[in-house]
């Protein structure tokens, strides 16, 4: 299977109002991260083309086809949604790895995910039960659920085709339409999304997904006066003008940003567990991700023990594009631009000119495409860049520390509070630490520990909201109390 027969080159439509359609724009030259050269051109939209989605959810939603279905029914269209994901794994994954620089078996991994989310809100679907409330014998009083009606998503391109189905799958089970702004560097995948609307029978107008760029199609979408709530996956600065945008016009959103999470690791933790978890928390898909372990802050008694077998680790892995690898392995791709690795890549050097050592990788590998070696840094303090700021690459900063207060101190002492960890034998010990840790998820002594099931999201400049879990569910209904007085 070759790249050129597994993805040609060709003009990928939008899917509007149950239709593929082009953009407005000038179509979007999309590269392969591995050899930065052009796979496909998507069809990119304006602000014209998303004004034309947000009035076909709008139809939609008022209509009513779709929010009136039984939810049990609503449920089942939305699970066979992840079915077709499965179905068709091997070609999507395909597709993936190229768009997005992956590795295969990365890729699959992604959408099992993405399957699971629509797996897990369909079943949620018949279960948003709202309350009677007691005023006496002269009244009945309840609470009903509501969907909010079109809800607009912006998805990141560090996992476009899960972090697409996380929102999609909940807002759709609570009976919302969606329009979807696909990330510009990677938009492929998540046309497979919108065929498996298809493929299920959604109305025409439910679930609208369309690329274009953040400036303008993405500006359009946040700020537009006809949705009712807004999902962002990204940075803090996009965020805040996402959030700024939203409430001229009075609509929640769920932000979920940054993060620099930290590993607590004591003097009693399990090196060899530990290690294994590095290489998931700061590798897997190079490190992109924002609940990655990019701070490891380690007892100084051993200190040096996991700096060695950390770097070790690192040295081991082996880097390449995506295709290489199509079965599991000790293996990373690429980063997702020529833009991401520079950057990287320049945060490590001032890393070092700042005092620290680079005890694995830290430079570009040679080639075309945007490769950056597994990289560890070590002797960082917390007053460092490389400890303060997201590096979003395949960088872990390793800190030291000599008492539990001082350990949490550095933990907390960020902006950020996506996640943390902790790693002790002693139970008292991991119990107080994460009760005291700044984040919105702690696992101890396993790092991503959990799933779809469990709720994610920040404290601080890490966002605010939920999403996963059935708190998930809460961001796409609104409560409507009805109080019915009895006449005697």
């Amino acid at each position: 299977m070759t790249e050129q027969s597994t993805l040609p080159r060709e003009r990928w439509p939008n899917f509007v109002n149950g239709a593929w359609v082009n953009g407005s724009a000038s179509p979007i030259s999309v590269l392969d991260p591995a050899t930065d050269q052009e796979i496909a051109r998507q069809e990119c939209a304006s602000a014209e083309d998303v004004d034309l989605a947000v009035q076909a959810a709008k139809r939609c939603h008022q209509k009513g086809e779709f929010r009136h279905l039984r939810p049990v029914e609503r449920g089942r269209l939305v699970q066979r949604m992840g079915q077709y994901l499965l179905d068709n794994i091997d070609e999507i994954a395909s597709v993936l790895c190229l768009d997005a620089g992956k590795p295969l078996w990365e890729a699959r991994l992604e959408i099992e995910s993405a399957a699971r989310y629509f797996e897990y809100y369909g079943n949620q679907a018949e279960t948003l039960e709202g309350r009677s409330i007691p005023l006496g014998g002269q009244y009945y009083d309840f609470t009903v659920y509501e969907p909010y009606g079109v809800t607009a998503h912006i998805i990141p391109w560090n996992y476009p085709l899960e972090m697409s189905a996380r929102s999609i799958s909940a807002a759709l089970a609570t009976g919302n339409t969606c329009v979807v702004k696909t990330p510009e560097l990677d938009p492929l995948s998540v046309r497979y999304i919108a065929e498996a609307g298809e493929h299920v029978g959604l109305p025409a107008g439910a679930l609208n997904i369309l690329c274009g760029y953040g400036k303008e199609a993405g500006a359009a979408l946040s700020g537009h006066a006809e949705i009712n709530q807004l999902v962002f996956t990204g940075s803090v600065p996009t965020g805040i003008a996402i959030a700024e945008a939203a409430a001229r016009n009075v609509v929640p959103c769920v932000l979920e940003l940054g993060g620099k999470s930290a590993a607590l690791v004591f003097e009693d933790a399990d090196i060899d567990a530990l290690v294994e978890d590095v290489r998931w928390g700061i590798f897997f898909n190079a490190g992109q991700v924002c609940s990655a372990l990019s701070r490891l802050i380690v007892h100084e008694s051993i200190y040096d023990q996991v700096v060695s077998r950390v770097a070790e680790m690192a040295n081991s892995l082996t880097v390449g594009a995506g295709s290489q690898f199509p079965e599991f392995g000790r293996n990373m791709g690429a980063m997702i631009s020529r833009q991401q690795r520079d950057k990287a890549e320049a945060m490590c050097g001032r890393a070092r000119e700042a005092g620290a050592i680079i005890a694995a990788g830290g430079q570009r590998l040679e080639g075309n495409g945007y490769f950056l070696a597994p990289t560890v840094v070590a002797e960082v303090t917390p007053e460092m860049e490389i400890a303060r700021d997201e590096v979003f690459g395949p960088v872990v900063a390793v800190l030291k520390f000599r008492t539990e207060a001082e350990a949490l101190a550095i933990a907390n002492g960020t902006d950020y509070g996506l996640v943390g960890g902790v790693y002790s034998a002693n139970v008292h010990k991991a119990m107080r630490v994460a009760r005291d840790m700044r984040a919105g998820q702690i696992f101890v002594n396993e790092w991503y520990a959990g799933g779809v099931e469990t709720p994610f999201g920040g404290y601080g400049k890490s966002g605010y909201g939920r999403e996963k879990g059935r708190e998930a569910l809460f961001n796409y209904v609104q409560t409507k109390n009805i109080g019915i007085a009895i006449k005697e």
